[in-house]
Order: structure tokens, then C-alpha cells, then sequence
């Protein structure tokens, strides 16, 4: 089908997922001289939540705070961590398997009173 010149026809289609998660599909498209599969994927994230840490512990002492990731998706996750400030430290990876939940940890060293 052609609109206005174009060659573009355009294909709503409405997606309403219950939770986080990727979703599969495939669409059949026949006509009397051709038919067409179009693979669909949809990644639908959790809403984004702000969050703040506080570590407190004196200067010179070593705290560690655990986050629990929690994977509620078809998938297993692996999450590649980039920390940014001074004294942060964690693990560069970490993999979460499906239904899953595997602590984070998140280790504040600081070497001066701040």
C-alpha cells in the first residue's frame, strides 16, 4: 500500500506490559503475491527510582553497603558497573539470573576525613 507517494505505510501497534521484562513476537503479514515476518523485541525497564546512600564511619575506616538487585525478568541480567567518585569501590560485573537476587556491594575506603 502506498500513501501519498510515500513508501512507508504506517503499523500501530499497542503494547501493554504488566511488569519489566523482553518481550518476543512475530508478525505475519500475507497478501496474494507475497508474506512477510517481522520479529519483534520490546525491553521494557522498571521505572527508574532515584536513590541516595549515605556512609558514615570514621575517617579511616572501611564501610560497606550491600544494594539487592533483584531480576524479575525472562533473562539473565549481567550489569557492568562504573563507579565515579573518589574512594568508591565494586565489582566491575555482576550477573543476576532469572528470578534472582544478588547483592551489590558498594565499599566507601576513605583515606582522609571529608
Amino acid at each position: 500500500v502506498l500513501l501519498g507517494g510515500s513508501d512507508t505505510v504506517e503499523f500501530p501497534i499497542k503494547f501493554t506490559p504488566k511488569r519489566a521484562g523482553c518481550y518476543h513476537c512475530q508478525i505475519l503479514l500475507k497478501s496474494s503475491c507475497d508474506i512477510r515476518v517481522y520479529e519483534i523485541e520490546c525491553v521494557v525497564n522498571a521505572e527508574q527510582a532515584d536513590a541516595q546512600l549515605e556512609f558514615l564511619t570514621p575517617a579511616y575506616q572501611t564501610v560497606t553497603q550491600e544494594i539487592p538487585i533483584s531480576n524479575i525478568s525472562s533473562e539473565d541480567w549481567r550489569f557492568e558497573a562504573v563507579l565515579e567518585g573518589q574512594c568508591f569501590h565494586g565489582p566491575p560485573v555482576i550477573n543476576v539470573p532469572i528470578g534472582g537476587t544478588v547483592p551489590y556491594p558498594i565499599t566507601f575506603k576513605p583515606v582522609a576525613e571529608c
